[in-house]
C-alpha cells in the first residue's frame, strides 16, 4: 500500500458522512440484553449465533464472557442462552425448551412482525413468497414459521422459478435488511406474474434499512469513494455498498475497521463518503476518520437526511428478572 506525501495533497479533503448511520433500534436492544445478562446473572451466557452481524461487537461480548454458538444443542442443559436479533424458527425454541434453557429472545421486534405475518398468512393458507437472502439467519427464522407455505426468492433471479397452488392467494414478505430498490423491482415482476399478488401490511424492509440508505444516496452522487463500515456478513451493510455505486460513487468498499482501508484507495479522491451499517458501533467510524485525517482529510461534514428516535424495550424475560 502507498500513502501520499503531504505536498500532494490537494488543499481541501472532505469527508461526508451519512446520518443515520449505525446502530439501529434493533441492534442497539440485542446488544444491550447480552451486556445485561452477563451482569445480571454472571458469566457465562450462551448466544446462539452471531448476537448481530459484526466481528467488533463479537469479539467485544466474548471478551466479557459471551460464549457464541450456532446451534441450541452446544449450550449446557439448564444454561441461559440469548437468541440473536435475526430470529429463530419455532423448532429453536422447542429445542431450547427440552434442554431446560433459560431464554432470552432478542429478535428484534421488526424481525416478529414479519414472522407474524408468515403465520397468519399461513393460516389462511396463503402461499408465501419471502423476498431474501438463501442461507441467511433470518430468512431460516422467517421461513420455519410456516415451512410448507414459503418459497423464497433470492431477488430478480428467483423470480421465474416460483410455482404457486393458486394465484389468487399469494402474498410477498421480505427479509427487513434488503435494498429497497431492488426488492421494489423484484416485487414489480413478481406481481407481473401473479397480478393478485397481495402485499403485507407493512413495509417488512425495516425503517433503519430504508433510512440508512436514503442517507447514502444522497452523499454518493458528491463522493468519488464510499466506505461503508460493516462486516461481510452483514447483509444491511453490503447493501449500502452496491447503493452507493448505484448512486454516482465511482468506488465503494466495504471494511471491518480502518486497518482495512487500502491507502491506493485514496489516490486523487477530493470527497469520501462514509456510512456505517445498523450493527456497527460509533467507534469504529471514528477510527476511520482518524485514519483518514492522517490522509488529508480534515474537513468534515455531516449530511443528515432523516430523523430517527426508534427505541426499543428490553426482551421481557430480562426486564422481569431486572425488576426482581
Amino acid at each position: 500500500m502507498t500513502s501520499q506525501t503531504p505536498a500532494s495533497i490537494p488543499d481541501r479533503r472532505r469527508v461526508l458522512v451519512a446520518k443515520p448511520r449505525g446502530y439501529c433500534a434493533g441492534v442497539d436492544r440485542a446488544v444491550e440484553a447480552v451486556e445485561k445478562a452477563l451482569a445480571q446473572y454472571g458469566a457465562p451466557i450462551y448466544v446462539r449465533k452471531q448476537i448481530v452481524h459484526n466481528t467488533h461487537v463479537v469479539r467485544t461480548l466474548e471478551g466479557r464472557g459471551a460464549i457464541f454458538v450456532d446451534e441450541t444443542e452446544e449450550v449446557p442443559e439448564g444454561a441461559i442462552v440469548v437468541f440473536s436479533a435475526h430470529g429463530v424458527a419455532p423448532a429453536v425454541h422447542d429445542e431450547a425448551a427440552r434442554r431446560r434453557l433459560k431464554t432470552i429472545d432478542a429478535t428484534c421486534p421488526l424481525v416478529t412482525k414479519v414472522h407474524n405475518e408468515a403465520k397468519r398468512f399461513a393460516a389462511q393458507d396463503y402461499d408465501i413468497l419471502l423476498i431474501g437472502h438463501e442461507g441467511h439467519e433470518e430468512v431460516e427464522g422467517t421461513a420455519g414459521e410456516a415451512p410448507d407455505h414459503v418459497q423464497l426468492v433470492d431477488g430478480l433471479d428467483g423470480v421465474g422459478t416460483v410455482s404457486v397452488r393458486d394465484p389468487r392467494k399469494v402474498v410477498w414478505l421480505s427479509q427487513t435488511t434488503l435494498s429497497v430498490d431492488e426488492t421494489t423491482e423484484t416485487v414489480t415482476r413478481l406481481k407481473e406474474r401473479f397480478p393478485n399478488l397481495i402485499d403485507p401490511p407493512s413495509d417488512d424492509i425495516c425503517y433503519a434499512t430504508s433510512n440508512r440508505q436514503t442517507a447514502v444516496k444522497e452523499i454518493a452522487a458528491q463522493s468519488q469513494l464510499v466506505l461503508v463500515v460493516g462486516s461481510e456478513n452483514s447483509s444491511n451493510s453490503k447493501r449500502l455498498v452496491e447503493v452507493a455505486l448505484d448512486y454516482g460513487a465511482n468506488a465503494s468498499y466495504l471494511v471491518d475497521d480502518a486497518s482495512h482501508i487500502d491507502d491506493t484507495w485514496l489516490d486523487g479522491v477530493t470527497t469520501i463518503g462514509l456510512t456505517s451499517g445498523a450493527s456497527v458501533p460509533e467507534i469504529l467510524v471514528d477510527g476511520v476518520l482518524r485514519k483518514l485525517a492522517t490522509h488529508g482529510f480534515t474537513d468534515v461534514e455531516e449530511v443528515e437526511s432523516v430523523q430517527e428516535r426508534m427505541r426499543f424495550a428490553l426482551p421481557h424475560e430480562l426486564r422481569k428478572d431486572l425488576r426482581a
